[in-house]
């Protein structure tokens, strides 16, 4: 109390008490005198006090009755503002605590005096609360006063009066026994012995109690005597009370104080005295009131229950039953017994429901009901009233729906509130129910037989929250909303089985970890001194055996109202929630059943959820039997009878199923619900989470589930595995969607219970099985023997045969029998043979199944299968192409486990299945993938084969030694495939007859991916074979294979395949049958070629090995031939491989010998090399005679070289049969003429110099005639036109294409070998000349091919390109080809100018012939450069080669050469065609530097040696060099060109050539001499003409100017004077003729003529003529001088 007693608040206080006198004796100054008076001396005495006082508090609660006396007078005056004044001063000292017991009393009798006159109520009843809160001064009879003057407060006429009075009451009460309260925990720990109470001890004498308890006492016995209308012992002055009031005080009472009445014994006998008889004597009229007798017209005999006092005394009750249960055993007893009445039928609605929620209230509180049981249901004449508490709730149940509720005309299932009468009421009160009137909302209800209630919200679950008992202001009984009863009822029952559940479990798990920690201890204890320990174990187990007792009777006495009110409600409940709720109920239920080993009643829930999971009145033995014990026993509940109803037909429960019954014959359709569903779950559930308490009830419950899963038409997966079957599969099961969604949870749970029934232990696991055995005898007795079920025609029953018949079969192999099944073979054939019979059946479904079962076999058996592989394998290779996706899938499944896993633990005889059945799958052409990764098995076979070879092998000599035995016992051959090769061979060669089979699959990807495996095996594992098995890999494996390929690829079809399946886009190389198939052709050509390379040294030893070659380049021929430029280019490789051409040459002289040949050649050569090497002898004999045709040397010795001769000219043959068939020009020509690609003529050209170098010792003039043709038509071969800007270089670069450079390397290997070959081959020389002219020639007339249209792009004058042009080929650009052929031709030349057969054969000759053709065409060759080239090649062969013409001049074999060459001189220099327009002049003065060459070789090389010349060829050759120094210009030239192009400088040197020649002094013959002076004077002659005409065009013209032919023709004869001049003096004088001179010094004058001309062109030139003359000017000499001369 710091806060008051502080000096500040002292002060204050004394502060406000001096004030509140001075201000009442301010108000009595007038009126009341002696209140003044008291007033003033009141003020003096507290300043006194104040005054002497250390403590002031103290000593002002001594004297505060003389303190108070002011103004307790001041309260008489009766004034209203003075007796307002007084009680806030007395309040004010009261809650300073400085007033005394004395002064207190003085108080309580002033307040009750204004009681009595009506004033002040409120400030009255706050002061009383003042005084008795603040402290505890007030008792005994001040506070009974006090306590009654507040009740009679309560009882004014002012209601607010009333409720402040009643809310005071009930703090003064609960005040009251607060004080015992603490006052207890002051006293307690001096223990004082209690005094025993007498039982007919005056009830006023209770002298034991201290102060505070007495009071409590007295106050709560006047309390009893009150509400039992009896007078109070000590409230008195009390004049009215109300038993509500008084029932409310007593309950809070109850409530509030327990510890009161529990510690003292005078507060327990007021209970069971005074409480217990009052409560029940006030229950009477409700006990014997019955509905329906009190309607009759005359009085009531019997009082009618009151409502607020019966709810009341329930409320009571529950608190007697709650926290005295203990004190008052009997009278609870009768309590629990009247409210079980109370639920009966025939009492009013009201108190039922008020019955429910108090029985809600007991049911929340799992201990307690123990308590009942114990107290009660486990004595032995005693009512069973924890039984009775659960009947009567079930029964209540039962009639709700058999008894139409009172009041309620409607039972409609849509109008949701209750009668139209309390309809608006109820919306109200009732918080579950929705007021409207037959809305469409659905409301969760329970329906039955027509009767429908709706489920109300009523309480959170475990907590029991009561509506009608808080309903403390109402005094008329409330509607009750229809459903509010059994939604109450309803909870009851689920919080009772969930409270008492988890309070067993709870209590049992403790129970079980004590046990588990004795029986440790116990195990722990040595016998010496730890005897007191097991005592206390022992102790443990007593007690156990004592709760388990009462668990056990708790669940016996509720479990049969329990299970016949929640299957009723289970059948009536419309709601998901609801049923779950029930469900979960009775699952919780039979668990605890089971665990507390309580067969009988756990297996009447359990059937109680079957029952609930299968359609209504649904035949199933196991079901009927328990329920029909169920029903016998009808339960009697204290004479009524409970029945267990029977389900209600007409549910209006969601169908989401149609199915068919399980039963042998075929009967109609069964439906399911949703509820049925929500059944089927919760079974499942208890299965999974309980499986380990349902002993013996596994059978009900896999009963029940077997027969949903066939109405549902679940499928069997793998392993058992439980799916959704699709709705086709029953003829008539539907299933709705709704259901779907549940189906692939409730099969999932399905097919996890048997996983989970791992966890369970022996016993449980005993009888999981026991019951699958019973199950699967009816289902074996229903289907007679699995193997005809299979065959069933319902494939619904057909699955669960083969589901049944698998799972035996597995059980077999995985039990352990005793000799083990590995070793027992007969048992282990007899386990299989059905699987293997299920083969025969068509039917996939079963199928499957099979197949799903060897599965699991080789997952679990496959280590131990031994004898039996051979079965497990057929069953895999039964399975044909047209069996569908997942059956093939899933058999390859087993297959890849096989081979990954089996492979060393099978017998060896079996692997020769294993790839037999590989094979298969390979050609299944169902699903690609499992095709090509059947390809990937085969490899991984034949990896296994080569790493465990020698195991193998071995193995299979044992097995082979046996049958062959056998075999000759029974006198009959052996039989196997491949037979003389050793037994290892044979699978070798078995498994490359299988790849070899899936090379030539219709699917291109398997064609592709199975012959990449198979050359990859053979190049890779060969070595394992030995050498006498290869003859039948080669014939019969390899070439076998080619023939085929070939086959189907010549008669593969050309349509275009659209797509690739799906949406593969093809690529346009593979988008024709005939494409693909190429591809094959290509690899299959490649693989075997490479293996005759890298394996010849273990072919070459095989007798027919040379006839393999010929076959092998039949083949290659065929393949190059074909008409696809894949193939054939291909085959051409393959070629240069079997060659050795690509590979590195081990020595380039023989290729071909092996490597020493011990190398790994298995050693079995016995017999083989002895036939093989005498077949090499027969054969030699030819060879020989033909090397000796062609080298006369002598025979050679017989070595492996010869017999590879033999291979080359079989080579060598092949090679000229593909050349000359694959470049003959076709005959007619049409859109799809085929022609040879570039790169296939590039590759056939580059095989030839290395076949050469094997072949050049017998190569003939023959050959090479066949040689030249083949060049030559590979040459002339176009290109197609789109290919060509791939290949062609564009015009301007003067590159050879691969091609090109082929064909001279060819020629030039060739002209190599002659230059160091014998003498015989020199003859050779000529016809290689032949062949490059001819190619020379192509630069001016490109070669034809055959009759095909071909554009030719190298021609330099158009140059632009149309790639795009209609012509579908396009002619090379033979040009550099051409250039380079003519570069070849002229250095060969100069090496071989002297040799006799170039000289005999006229090569000269033909050279000059050939470039002839370049030359005469001049400007109008295709380009250009070709006739500078062949200018320049013609002077370096003239310079070679006219030496050798001279020193054979004598013997006439150039005779003919000497016209060709004048004729080449002709064309050249004085050409037809004309240059260019776009000439530049440097180029013209290049080119007219050309022929200036030309003219400076006659004059160096020919006209010096004239004598060894034919005349007439000089003759030739002087004549034109005349009409060169004349002829010289062009009439053509456009008058501005004339200057440049005429060749002044040409013209000038011929003209000294000319002069030098006509005027030489070795002039031989006059002929010669006339020649040239004929010319000179026709020069002469023409010179003057044209000046003459010149100068009289000029003068008659005047002004205008002369055409510029005639100005130009002037300066050229000008120029040509002013040379001819010079030429003259630089001859020889004598040489030259008197006449001439003449001649020219009479132009003279002619020219001086000119002088007057325009032109200063000719100006110039004449100028430049003129000066010459010069030198004529001499003195005239005398005539006598010129005389004597």
């Amino acid at each position: 109390m710091s806060g008051t007693s502080s000096p500040e608040a002292v002060k204050k206080l004394l502060e406000n008490m001096q004030g509140d006198l001075r201000g009442l004796s301010l108000e009595c100054r007038k009126k009341f005198p002696p209140v003044k008076e008291a007033a003033e001396s009141g003020i003096i005495k507290v300043k006194t006090i104040a005054a002497r006082n250390s403590d002031i508090l103290a000593a002002l609660k001594e004297n505060s009755s003389e303190v108070v006396q002011p103004f307790l007078m001041g309260c008489g005056t009766k004034e209203p503002k003075i007796t307002q004044l007084c009680l806030a001063a007395i309040q004010r000292l009261m809650s300073h605590e400085v007033v005394s017991e004395a002064a207190a009393g003085n108080i309580i009798n002033m307040l009750w005096q204004l009681m009595e006159n009506s004033l002040e109520e409120l400030k009255l009843l706050q002061t009383v609360l003042v005084l008795l809160t603040t402290n505890t001064v007030v008792h005994d009879e001040a506070l009974s006063k006090a306590i009654v003057l507040c009740f009679r407060l309560h009882f004014t006429k002012d209601n607010i009066t009333n409720n402040t009075a009643a809310a005071t009451v009930r703090q003064v009460v609960t005040v009251v026994f607060e004080r015992v309260v603490a006052e207890d925990e002051r006293y307690k720990d001096t223990i004082d012995q209690p005094v025993a109470v007498q039982g007919n001890s005056n009830r006023r004498s209770v002298s034991t109690l201290k102060p505070c308890a007495k009071d409590a006492y007295m106050l709560f016995q006047d309390l009893c005597q009150l509400v039992n209308a009896d007078a109070p012992y000590w409230l008195v002055g009390m004049t009215e009370m109300t038993r509500t009031f008084g029932l409310e005080l007593l309950e809070s009472v109850l409530n509030d104080f327990p510890q009161v009445f529990l510690q003292h014994q005078e507060f327990s006998f007021l209970l069971k005295e005074r409480v217990c008889p009052l409560v029940i004597k006030l229950f009477s009229p409700n006990i014997k009131f019955r509905q329906g007798s009190s309607t009759s017209s005359s009085p009531a005999p019997v009082e009618k229950p009151y409502f607020p006092i019966c709810m009341r005394l329930l409320r009571v009750v529950s608190v007697l039953i709650k926290q005295f249960y203990s004190l008052l055993v009997t009278e609870c007893e009768i309590f629990l017994s009247l409210l079980v009445k109370f639920l009966d039928a025939d009492k009013p609605q009201w108190l039922r429901a008020v019955a429910v929620e108090s029985i809600h209230r007991l049911c929340v509180q799992p201990q307690l009901l123990r308590c009942f049981c114990q107290s009660y249901d486990m004595k032995q004449h005693s009512t069973k009233v924890f039984r009775d508490i659960v009947n009567a709730l079930g029964s209540f149940i039962q009639s709700l729906f058999l008894v139409p509720s009172t009041g309620n005309t409607s039972a409609t299932p849509n109008q949701t509130g209750s009668s139209a009468s309390g309809n608006t009421g109820s919306a109200q009160t009732s918080p579950g129910v929705l007021g409207m009137g037959g809305g469409a909302t659905v409301l969760p209800a329970f329906e039955y037989r027509g009767t429908w209630i709706p489920i109300l919200n009523v309480t959170v679950q475990g907590s029991a929250k009561a509506t009608y008992l808080e309903m403390l202001d109402k005094v008329e009984p409330p509607t009750i909303p229809e459903g509010y009863a059994m939604s109450v009822a309803f909870h009851c029952l689920l919080d009772l089985v969930r409270g008492i559940t988890t309070m067993i479990e709870g209590e049992l798990g403790e129970a079980e970890i004590v046990s588990q920690t004795a029986a440790e201890t116990t195990s722990l204890l040595t016998q010496s001194s730890e005897q007191q320990d097991l005592q206390s174990v022992s102790d443990q187990s007593e007690k156990e055996l004592v709760s388990r007792a009462v668990w056990e009777e708790m669940v016996n006495a509720c479990w049969c109202g329990l299970l016949a009110a929640l299957s009723l409600l289970l059948d009536a409940s419309t709601d998901e929630a609801a049923t779950e709720n029930i469900l979960k109920a009775e699952l919780t239920m039979a668990a605890l059943c089971g665990r507390l080993g309580l067969v009988t009643s756990r297996d009447a829930f359990i059937t109680a959820i079957c029952k609930g999971s299968l359609p209504p009145h649904y035949a199933l033995t196991v079901l009927n039997s328990t329920t029909a014990a169920l029903s016998s026993k009808s339960y009697s509940i204290q004479g009524q009878n409970v029945q267990m109803i029977s389900p209600s037909s007409e549910s209006h429960q969601q169908v989401v199923a149609v199915g068919q019954p399980l039963a042998l014959q075929p009967q109609g359709t069964v439906m399911l619900t949703s509820k049925n569903i929500q059944c089927m779950r919760t079974l499942l559930n208890l299965a999974h989470c309980h499986g380990a308490v349902l002993g013996t009830s596994w059978q009900l419950v896999l009963a029940t589930l077997q027969h949903l899963v066939w109405i549902l038409g679940l499928k069997p997966g793998v392993g058992g595995a439980l799916k959704p079957g699709r709705a086709v599969e029953g003829p008539s099961t539907v299933l709705t969607t709704a259901v779907m969604t549940d189906l692939p949870v409730i099969s999932n749970i399905l097919s996890r219970l048997f996983e989970s029934s791992q966890y369970l232990d022996d016993v449980s696991l005993h009888h999981l099985i026991n019951a699958l055995c019973s199950l699967s005898l009816e289902a074996m007795d229903m289907a007679y023997g699995n193997n005809k079920v299979c065959q069933h025609p319902n494939s619904r029953m057909r699955e669960w045969g083969a589901e049944a018949l698998t799972s035996l079969i597995k059980a077999g192999l995985t039990f352990s029998h005793d000799p083990p099944l590995s070793q027992n073979q007969r048992l282990q054939l007899l386990l299989l043979n059905p699987l293997k019979e299920l083969s025969n059946i068509s039917h996939p479904d079963i199928r499957i199944k099979q197949l799903e079962c060897v599965l699991q076999i080789l997952q679990s058996q496959g280590d131990s299968l031994g004898p039996g592989w051979p079965l497990v394998l057929g069953v895999m290779g039964a399975i044909r192409s047209d069996q569908g996706e997942s059956l093939i899938r899933t058999a390859f499944q087993c297959l890849q486990l096989v081979v990954t896993d089996f492979l060393p633990t099978m017998p060896c005889t079996c692997l020769q299945i294993v790839v037999e059945v590989a094979g298969s799958f390979g050609l299944h052409n169902q699903e690609l993938n499992i095709s090509l990764t059947s390809i990937g098995l085969l490899w991984n076979i034949s990896d296994y084969f080569f790493q465990r070879g020698e195991i193998i092998e071995k193995e299979l000599n044992k097995e082979e030694a046996v049958l062959q035995k056998q075999a000759e016992e029974k006198g009959v051959m052996l039989n196997r495939p491949f037979h003389p090769a050793s037994p290892f061979d044979c699978l070798w060669l078995c498994l490359y007859a299988k790849l070899g089979e899936l090379c030539v699959d219709p699917r291109p990807a398997v064609r592709k991916s199975a012959g990449q495996t198979l050359f990859s095996t053979i190049g890779a594992h060969g070595t394992l074979l030995q050498h006498s098995t290869w003859h039948t890999v080669v014939w019969k494996v390899l070439f076998h294979l080619l023939d085929r390929v070939r086959e189907s690829s010549t008669t593969a079809d050309k349509e275009k395949i659209e797509s690739g399946g799906g949406n593969i886009l093809i690529h346009h190389s593979r988008d024709t049958a005939e494409k693909q198939w190429a591809e094959t052709w290509v690899l299959t050509l490649a693989g075997v070629a490479r293996i005759f390379n890298t394996r010849r040294y273990l072919l070459q030893p095989l007798g027919d090995f040379s006839q393999a070659w010929d076959v092998l380049l039949d083949h290659i021929r065929s393949a190059a031939l074909s008409k696809n430029n894949e193939v054939s280019l291909a085959a051409l490789k393959s070629f240069q491989e079997i060659l050795q051409i690509v590979s590195p040459v081990r020595d380039s002289e023989k290729p071909d010998t092996p490597p020493a040949i011990n190398v790994s050649v298995p050693v079995v050569v016995g017999t083989t090399t002895a036939t093989s090497l005498g077949r090499s002898f027969m054969r030699t004999d030819s060879i020989g005679e033909r090397i000796g045709r062609y080298s006369g040397s002598e025979p050679p010795v017989i070595t492996d070289e010869i017999e590879d001769l033999n291979l080359w000219w079989a080579a060598w043959n092949s090679w000229y049969r593909i050349g000359s068939e694959s470049t003959r020009p076709p005959v007619t020509c049409d859109k799809l003429t085929f022609i040879p690609s570039q790169p296939f003529l590039t590759a056939l050209i580059q095989i030839f110099p290395a076949l050469y170098q094997h072949i050049k010792t017998g190569f003939s003039m023959d050959d090479l005639q066949k040689l030249g043709v083949i060049l030559h038509g590979a040459v002339s071969v176009p290109i197609s036109s789109d290919a060509s800007p791939f290949i062609l270089p564009s015009y301007t670069e003067a590159v050879l294409t691969s091609l090109q450079e082929a064909v001279l390397t060819a020629l030039d290997v060739l002209q190599k070998a002659i230059c160091v070959g014998s003498e015989s081959m020199q003859i050779m020389y000529p016809a290689i000349f032949d062949q490059l002219l001819a190619f020379v020639e192509f630069s001016c007339k490109p070669p034809q091919y055959g009759q095909l249209e071909t554009k030719h792009i190298a021609n330099a004058k158009y140059n632009q390109i149309q790639l795009f042009a209609p012509a579908e080929w396009v002619a090379l650009n033979y040009v550099p080809f051409a250039e380079r052929s003519l570069e070849v031709v002229v250095d060969l030349y100069q090496k071989t100018a002297c040799h006799k057969a170039v000289v005999t054969e006229k090569v000269l000759q033909n050279i000059i012939k050939t470039l002839r053709i370049p030359l005469s065409l001049k400007y109008s060759c295709p380009s250009e450069s070709t006739w500078k080239l062949a200018v320049s090649s013609l002077l370096k062969v003239l310079s070679i080669g006219l030496p050798v013409a001279r020193q054979h001049a004598s013997s006439g074999k150039f005779d003919s050469m000497w016209p060709e060459l004048a004729n080449t001189f002709e064309d050249f220099l004085f050409t037809k065609s004309t240059p260019p327009d776009n000439l530049s002049i440097q180029e013209f003065q290049k080119n007219e530097s050309i022929d200036v060459e030309v003219v400076q070789l006659i004059s160096t090389e020919i006209l010096p040696y004239a004598n060894f010349i034919p005349k007439e060829f000089v003759g030739q050759i002087m004549t034109m060099l005349n009409k060169g120094s004349i002829h010289s210009q062009s009439s053509s030239f456009t008058e501005a060109e004339i200057d440049i192009r005429m060749r002044e400088e040409f013209s000038k040197v011929c003209f000294e050539t000319l002069l030098q020649f006509s005027f030489s002094n070795k002039v031989t013959t006059p002929q010669e001499g006339y020649i040239s002076r004929m010319a000179l004077s026709v020069l002469l002659k023409r010179s003057q003409d044209v000046l003459h005409r010149y100068i009289e065009d000029e003068r008659l013209s005047g002004k205008c100017p002369l055409p510029r032919q005639q100005v130009t023709e002037i300066i050229f004869v000008l120029k040509a004077v002013s040379t001819l001049i010079d030429s003259l003096k630089k001859t020889q004088p004598e040489n030259v003729d008197a006449n001439t001179w003449a001649q020219v010094i009479a132009l003279y004058p002619t020219l001086v003529e000119c002088i007057t001309c325009s032109s200063s062109d000719v100006c110039s030139a004449l100028k430049e003529a003129l000066v010459p003359f010069k030198d004529f000017m001499h003195p005239p000499a005398s005539k006598v001088q010129n005389g004597e001369s």
